[in-house]
């Protein structure tokens, strides 16, 4: 999955609409994008997307976070329509994604479902930050770290944190350890959305940046954002090419560290990356 497009959840227009386009997954929202008076409508609302045919996109949902007592009715509301993996947001650390899947293990065998895939939303407080490297064999559940900028600038008391012209440190530090904190459990590292909504060159040179420094998705919030997200994710013919002649070498000599490729050592690190490669190109 390259591409995670929020769609408000408590939108039927806007999820009709989603669902036709090219996002990989949704993620219909039960958290910021929805007014506390709204919460148990966008709920039912939730629930009837679920129960669309699953023709298109992965369907995530966000729940409410833990601190809030929202999350038990939100997972009740929607876990008996099997979502794809459910958006943990505020989740400041192991802790919290652990009590999170315990509720999903609960769900999962009432509704005799299997278990769920967590997408954690991993940069959102301040405390947040010094648990990004801990994630590491916490639950099977774990699929993927986001970083997200908007709450943790309200954490840090920050006055903005500079999307418009490229994050400021604080929100680049968040940044760069969702990124290794993502490498280091083994999971997927989910870049934030793109707050520039006119500009898709803005979008298009975030997307890039993110795909060249290892994150593996993108999230977005408007539909026109997930082409230029998709083509930054998808591996060119030259990577898959390049990928296939390393793969190929070592299956030659599985006994190699190094091989030789047009002139050039490459060893067991290239072969990580050539699997990484044909992996996003879905032929792993």
């Amino acid at each position: 999955m390259r591409s995670f497009l929020f769609v408000p959840g408590d939108s039927e227009r806007k999820f009709s609409k989603a669902r036709e386009g090219e996002a990989d997954a949704l993620i219909l929202d039960l958290e910021d994008s929805v007014a506390l008076s709204e919460k148990e409508n966008a709920r039912k609302i939730v629930g009837d997307m679920l129960k669309a045919p699953r023709t298109g996109p992965k369907l995530f949902v966000r729940i409410n976070a833990l601190d809030t007592g929202l999350t038990l009715a939100d997972l009740a509301a929607v876990m008996p329509f099997a979502p794809d993996g459910i958006a943990l947001p505020k989740c400041e650390g192991p802790e919290d994604l652990k009590t999170c899947a315990n509720y999903l293990a609960a769900f999962e065998a009432a509704h005799r479902l299997a278990e769920t895939p967590i997408l954690a939303i991993a940069t959102e407080t301040a405390a947040s930050l010094f648990a990004l490297g801990r994630y590491k064999d916490c639950d099977p559940r774990l699929w993927g770290l986001m970083w997200g900028a908007e709450d943790l600038a309200a954490s840090l008391g920050a006055k903005e944190n500079g999307a418009r012209v490229g994050y400021h440190e604080p929100f680049r530090l968040a940044r760069n350890l969702c990124l290794a904190g993502a490498a280091a459990a083994g999971v997927v590292a989910v870049d934030t959305i793109c707050a520039v909504l006119d500009d898709l060159s803005v979008v298009e040179a975030e997307a890039n940046s993110a795909r060249r420094d290892g994150f593996g998705a993108k999230a977005v919030i408007h539909p026109k954002h997930v082409a230029p997200v998709n083509a930054a994710f998808t591996p060119t013919e030259d990577e898959l090419a390049w990928a296939r002649k390393v793969l190929e070498a070592f299956a030659a000599d599985p006994t190699a560290g190094v091989v030789r490729i047009d002139g050039q050592m490459i060893d067991k690190p290239h072969e990580r990356a050539a699997r990484k490669i044909m992996a996003m190109a879905g032929q792993d």
